[in-house]
């Protein structure tokens, strides 16, 4: 989890721990999951500008689809990570330039920020202070920091995607100034976006636009929001959709250039150890080819969902993501953890998190469940196709509720509690589980002696070591937990047992001796009193 030099940028500094730690089947399993999860998420997320292009042009989604993942496939796999970085830099300014010009026309549209936070206020879309402990609760204080947090660790912390660019840094200081700009980034980017919602329920309070016929997905608001409000503006709806270009081809890319990078090392080179750089480059080309085909196939299957692009691609990484961040906290946090428990924990975190999911898919949790908000369709005249659901809408904000629909015989009983739980807590329970069940399953099957893991692979231990070692020594000591333990510097590796016996037993146990290199040799020390009454024995 520590970044590496930048000359290994094509190395996975996030799985080899896994290896280090426990053995090559766990490193194998991180691997797995990490290349399905980031399949099934890189596809959901290249349908969103598809939705959009369509929406925006008429083009056929298919068309739109294959546009998008032509475009992000031919540049990764062409430029590789110098035209993922670059894009990145290129894209964030787009994202942001087109979140503003939203706010700003949305804003003057309807009166000004202070028309707007009043009539969002009033309808309760403001509400930062909700500490409901249902988990069924969408969207909460507790969702948010517990649910919201485990889900961005795994995706900051254990991520190849991530890991990668901390890797092409040039020394740790830089890699966490980067990070630490980039959490700037991405609240700004976040804080645009909630706005930018804000703004889209004032405009259209009163009046749903699927209700009304004009959009089929709720995917498709943000797209028919642009184009109502820039309708005399020609250009600056092309604007917005470079903007959810931008967001989407600066995933995507990283996203496939990672997962090539990871077949690479963890897959095809321990079995061609004596493969030719310039081969593995072809073959990671290659590889970054069919990846973007696989992405490009599962943005087609996602036009299937029904939870839309945010919920889908949240569920993926919480399922998928939330057992191997597991999986490294008891590798770092629990020296007693082996490799039956780490096993044992990723498939229970990995069934039960999946489990959730799907039911959740079969049998949606009802309104009245995730505490869906009353809204008025009084201004909404929709046609006949949609009266029914008209009715229906007109029923819950009479009653301030939704009808439950746990009466229904063919519906479980876990339909409302269990399959209920927001889709945020999906990483969460797959963390928790892992780290439970692998702590159980460690102890029942013999926990690992602490003697028997190799210095710098627990958490404390790396700390403790960066922090006593030398400026010079600290930044290839943070380096060696992805290089091996051997890579620690030589002063930094001190057995306790050599302090504490007599100069004589150290000298005759060079082993336990790490030598130093010094620029001129110190004088011999005097002999110690025991070693002298030893020695006349």
């Amino acid at each position: 989890m520590a970044p590496t030099p930048r000359d290994t940028w094509m190395r996975s500094p996030a799985d080899p721990y896994l290896e280090l730690r426990f053995s090559r089947p766990v490193r194998l399993c991180g691997t797995v999951q990490y290349l399905v999860a980031t399949t099934l998420y890189t596809g959901i997320v290249m349908y969103a500008p598809a939705l959009i292009l369509n929406q925006v042009t008429g083009l056929d989604i298919w068309a739109s689809l294959l546009s998008t993942g032509f475009i992000c496939t031919f540049y990764t796999t062409v430029g590789g990570m110098k035209a993922v970085v670059w894009t990145d830099v290129f894209q964030v300014v787009v994202m942001l330039s087109g979140f503003w010009v939203v706010l700003a026309r949305g804003a003057v549209l309807l009166g000004g920020p202070r028309r707007v936070l009043q009539l969002a206020r009033t309808h309760a879309r403001i509400n930062l202070l909700d500490f409901d402990p249902d988990p069924r609760s969408r969207y909460s204080f507790w969702t948010l920091v517990v649910g919201g947090t485990l889900v961005w660790l795994s995706m900051y912390g254990v991520n190849q995607a991530q890991v990668q660019r901390y890797a092409a840094c040039r020394s740790e200081r830089t890699a966490r100034l980067a990070l630490f700009i980039n959490q700037l980034g991405l609240l700004l980017i976040v804080s645009s976006a909630a706005c930018c919602g804000i703004v889209l329920f004032v405009f259209y309070e009163g009046c749903d636009p699927v209700l009304a016929g004009r959009i089929s997905a709720p995917d498709q608001y943000m797209p028919l929001l642009v184009l109502d409000i820039f309708h005399d503006l020609p250009g600056l709806p092309g604007l917005f959709l470079a903007c959810a270009y931008s967001g989407t081809l600066s995933t995507a890319s990283t996203s496939i250039n990672a997962m090539a990078a990871v077949t690479v090392e963890d897959l095809i080179r321990p079995r061609a150890p004596g493969m030719a750089p310039r081969r593995l480059v072809l073959i990671s080309k290659g590889l970054s080819l069919l990846y973007g085909l696989a992405c490009l196939t599962m943005a087609g299957l996602s036009s299937l969902l029904g939870g839309g692009v945010l919920q889908g691609s949240f569920t993926v990484m919480g399922v998928l993501s939330g057992p191997l961040l597991g999986a490294f906290i008891l590798g770092m946090g629990l020296p007693a953890c082996n490799t039956p428990g780490v096993l044992a924990g990723l498939g229970a975190g990995l069934a039960l998190s999946l489990w959730v999911a799907v039911g959740a898919t079969l049998y949606p949790p009802s309104a009245e469940s995730m505490g869906v908000l009353p809204f008025s369709a009084a201004r909404c005249q929709a046609p006949a196709a949609n009266a029914s659901v008209l009715d229906w809408l007109l029923a819950v904000n009479s009653s301030g509720r939704a009808l439950s629909s746990a009466a229904d015989p063919a519906r479980p009983a876990l339909a409302d509690s269990f399959y209920a739980i927001s889709y945020l807590y999906y990483g969460a329970l797959g963390t928790l589980t892992t780290v439970l069940c692998g702590a159980a399953a460690s102890f029942l099957t013999g926990p690992t002696p602490r003697s028997a893991l190799r210095p710098g692979l627990l958490w404390w231990d790396l700390c403790r070591r960066t922090e006593e070692a030398p400026k010079e020594e600290a930044a290839a000591l943070d380096g060696s937990l992805a290089q091996g333990p051997e890579e620690i510097p030589p002063g930094a590796k001190k057995p306790p047992e050599a302090e504490q016996r007599p100069l004589c037993l150290a000298r005759a146990e060079p082993a336990l001796r790490t030598p130093r290199a010094r620029p001129d040799p110190e004088p011999e020390p005097e002999p110690d009193p025991a070693c002298e009454r030893e020695s006349s024995l």
